[in-house]
């Protein structure tokens, strides 16, 4: 029988499985629902982000994330289309388990006033997903022969194979909309299905009875001024994966570093997050327009804490964001955008 760490790992497992997450959620949107894509302001973003964990504790898990928009109106209202695509790649554990992601997306963006900011999105997301592992770091009981461990000994795992891939599909919808007059204030809310399909290819084992567990996941914001230099953002993701549960949520206060708003390329965010009964994650970001650097830090709060000594995760991200030269849907008195 394999230890713990490389059961866990095997991901041999039906419905414990969670998903990769990120801290900072207000980077990965697509990830989060293929519905929020194109939710900005501008036609083009291009957003990175990197994230270890765990170095207190085991081999760090590290994870990278890299999605990119383009918005486009369509059609002779003021509807959108948004085409991109998430790709992710995470490897976990002494083992070296790795997952590979890469996942087209298109997000339809129907106007449902023809006076304010409402917008009805649905959104899809699939592609190819690999898990590979690497043998040779393995460790089993079998391999202790009674005083020591023993590394020339069979570890007695019958792995059919070190990889297998396996097809992926999300859905997801949301509505954006402003609030009040100010067409700088507005909200979403979302919801999303991801791995509808339930593959059943996902064991290194030759079993045929372990599926992906579908996962659902709730999505919301606010974003309100505060001043004619500053405003608020408030976000929060409530997702449900089989028996497994998670809630991300948290707040950043903005202000722009410069008197001349119709010049504005600089601004300074600061705020905190959380994952309940997991960490508490102080924020950062500095945006130089069209970049944006962001970094976050869980600080361990759960059962773990002790044996992590409050280490959790680093996480820095790079944002794009721009907007076409002309027909630009800056300029757009309507779109969708947070």
């Amino acid at each position: 029988m394999a230890i713990l760490l490389a059961m866990l790992s095997l991901g041999i497992y039906q419905a414990g499985a969670q998903d990769i997450h990120f801290s900072q959620i207000f980077e990965t949107p697509i990830l989060r629902n293929p519905s929020l894509a194109g939710l900005f302001t501008g036609d083009i973003r291009v957003q990175s982000v990197y994230r270890s964990q765990w170095n207190s504790v085991t081999d760090a898990y590290q994870t990278t994330s890299l999605s990119g928009e383009y918005k486009m109106p369509v059609g002779n209202g003021s509807d959108y289309l948004t085409i991109g695509g998430q790709v992710t790649y995470d490897k976990a554990g002494t083992i070296a388990l790795t997952s590979t992601q890469v996942l087209p997306a298109i997000n339809y963006q129907k106007s449902l006033s023809d006076e304010k900011n409402i917008y009805l999105s649905l959104g899809f997301m699939g592609g190819l997903v690999q898990r590979r592992l690497d043998r040779s770091k393995m460790t089993t009981n079998n391999q202790y022969d009674g005083t020591a461990f023993n590394g020339n000994l069979s570890d007695g795992e019958t792995l059919l194979t070190p990889s297998y891939a396996y097809f992926d599909g999300s859905v997801g919808m949301s509505l954006n909309a402003q609030l009040g007059e100010n067409p700088a204030n507005n909200f979403f809310v979302g919801l999303a299905y991801h791995h509808f399909n339930r593959s059943k290819k996902i064991s290194f084992y030759s079993a045929t009875d372990v599926e992906m567990t579908p996962k659902w996941v709730a999505s919301g914001g606010v974003r309100i001024g505060m001043t004619d230099k500053s405003y608020f953002t408030l976000q929060s993701d409530f997702s449900r994966q089989g028996s497994h549960q998670e809630i991300t949520g948290g707040a950043l206060y903005s202000w722009r570093l410069q008197e001349d708003e119709t010049e504005a390329r600089y601004f300074f965010h600061a705020g905190a997050y959380m994952r309940w009964k997991d960490a508490i994650i102080p924020v950062a970001k500095l945006e130089c327009r069209p970049i944006a650097v962001a970094v976050s830090y869980d600080a361990n709060i759960s059962q773990l804490k002790q044996a992590s000594r409050g280490r959790g995760g680093f996480e820095v991200s790079l944002t794009y964001q721009k907007a076409k030269k002309e027909n630009s849907s800056m300029d757009a008195m309507r779109c969708p955008k947070f």
